[in-house]
């Protein structure tokens, strides 16, 4: 499967070319982009990271052309988003895995969180602070990640065994689940997650709508398997990985490639 989506890099493809000609003629598209890893690099201060240079003007241009419905979703808190992508007026945010939604006139949607839902991140924070893991710890709606990018290798192993022994007997108590992400784990309700996301756009959407997804990381295999047989799924990514996306492409140069090729599609006729 590596071999054939790296042959698929160096050759036409035909679904994605099947896919660029029907935006090239749709009155409408949805382009749903998930942030950290995707749009952006990786940053150990994590609110210093800021998208890969072209990202934030090609996506004001995609916005400012009118025919894209441009969707992001991501694990940080929805709220995060719009000083880092820098795009004003900012567009749709789906943030904390699916939970929040962010509209364009400002509206924000939750649902309410179970109580032992909100008693079982108490406990896992609690937990954290307990083990001093706290400094590592990013609190968002409906869940807590914790982060070891950039550490050396025996302290990664150390963060992730301690923080294991302390959310794991949650998982046993409370609804919560305990999932992996790139270069951490994070503890959240299950009740709705990306793939619930990008079900309910394609409600929204025409039948017909292309719609793309954009992503990086485990998180984003729900919205991947989401969209299957009904757009495009793209792995954003340095290193290859098993994934269910249809393609796969290197940022930042290719990534850059992906979202001009989208627009100059979104510029011609309908």
């Amino acid at each position: 499967m590596m071999e054939e989506k790296q042959l698929l890099k160096a050759t036409e493809n035909p679904q994605e070319e099947q896919f660029f000609a029907s935006l090239h003629s749709s009155a409408s598209a949805a382009l749903l982009l998930d942030y950290d890893g995707t749009l952006a690099p990786f940053r150990a201060e994590r609110g210093q990271a800021f998208p890969y240079p072209g990202v934030t003007p090609l996506i004001n241009k995609i916005i400012g052309n009118g025919r894209t419905r441009v969707v992001m979703v991501t694990g940080r808190d929805a709220n995060e988003i719009v000083p880092l992508l820098g795009v004003m007026p900012h567009p749709e945010i789906w943030g904390s895995q699916g939970l929040q939604r962010l509209r364009t006139n400002g509206t924000y949607e939750m649902p309410r969180l179970d109580r032992s839902v909100q008693q079982a991140l108490t406990e896992a924070e609690a937990w954290l602070r307990r083990q001093d893991l706290f400094g590592t710890a990013e609190c968002k709606p409906g869940g807590i990640a914790v982060h070891w990018r950039g550490l050396p290798p025996e302290t990664t192993s150390d963060i992730r065994r301690r923080t294991l022994l302390g959310w794991l007997p949650l998982t046993e108590r409370f609804p919560v689940v305990v999932l992996p992400f790139d270069g951490g784990l994070e503890i959240r309700s299950p009740c709705r997650n990306k793939g619930d996301a990008v079900r309910t756009i394609l409600a929204e959407m025409g039948e017909h709508a292309p719609v793309a997804y954009l992503g990086d990381d485990q998180m984003d295999e729900d919205a991947f398997r989401a969209l299957q047989d009904r757009g495009l799924t793209v792995l954003v990514r340095s290193e290859w990985r098993e994934t269910f996306a249809d393609l796969w492409v290197r940022p930042p140069a290719e990534l850059l490639e992906f979202l001009s090729r989208w627009l100059k599609a979104c510029s011609g006729p309908q």
